[in-house]
């Protein structure tokens, strides 16, 4: 397939899957219960955690938890009290343990207490770097564990530089960045431009980038994400993860 047959062909499944009953079935669908910038974007960031496993399970694990932040997650994180910790006793998903659940609400309170919210973080971490957000991702993670907290739980946030695809927190990002008129992702963050967005790269994404040769690398790693920016900034430079959408559609629904 020529360069300009591949694009037309993408841009075509972007159509078909990046559209409202994509919600449904997917993770996002948790922070699509909330209106406020808060309650989306931290939940958001909480669903985007534990998005890797069944699907079935990461979307009753997101209820569970929202239920025990009692449906709302900003008020929970910015004001909970050390005792209110206590109900996640039990709570798990995967290696995602109770330990994990509380330290990351713990975190989350210092970054909306004394680092103004999750998108002033990120923000300073992605200008802090020379504009470059997979590096951003990596100054991030050190803002978020500055809190007291058990070395176990860093394996829970990505590290691009480490050489890690960062495929939740990429996803979550895809979510709050990218503006989106088919109403699947939020856009609700000003201060960060799709067009520095990476792909959220996974087993699936992956296997359809390399059979439609726009990934050489066998690994889904950092390396292999920066290969596939370069292509899919070619054919979009101002929206490359909406091909996102094509990528995992054509594996879910194995067209390829």
């Amino acid at each position: 397939m020529k360069k300009a047959e591949l694009k037309e062909f993408l841009d075509a499944k972007v159509l078909q899957y990046n559209v409202p009953d994509f919600i449904p079935h997917d993770p996002i669908q948790i922070p699509h219960l909330f209106t406020s910038k808060e309650d989306i974007e931290i939940s958001g960031f909480l669903i985007a955690t534990i998005s890797w496993g069944n699907r079935k399970s990461i979307i009753n694990n997101a209820h569970k938890w929202m239920e025990l932040m009692d449906h709302a997650p900003a008020d929970f994180i910015k004001n909970h009290e050390p005792t209110d910790l206590d109900r996640f006793e039990g709570f798990v998903h995967r290696t995602f343990n109770a330990q994990d659940c509380r330290t990351f609400m713990r975190a989350l309170q210092n970054i909306y207490k004394n680092h103004a919210g999750l998108e002033s973080a990120f923000a300073k971490a992605y200008h802090s770097n020379n504009s470059d957000l997979q590096a951003g991702i990596s100054s991030f993670k050190q803002l978020f564990f500055e809190i007291d907290h058990e070395k176990r739980t860093q394996k829970h946030v990505s590290d691009p530089l480490k050489g890690s695809s960062a495929k939740r927190i990429n996803m979550f990002l895809r979510w709050m960045v990218r503006k989106d008129l088919a109403g699947v992702d939020f856009g609700i963050w000003d201060s960060i431009p799709a067009s520095a967005l990476s792909l959220p790269l996974d087993v699936h994404t992956g296997n359809i980038a390399r059979k439609l040769k726009l990934l050489k690398r066998k690994q889904n790693d950092a390396k292999a994400v920066a290969e596939l920016d370069k292509q899919l900034r070619k054919m979009d430079p101002e929206d490359p993860v909406k091909y996102d959408f094509a990528l995992f559609g054509l594996g879910a629904f194995r067209e390829l």
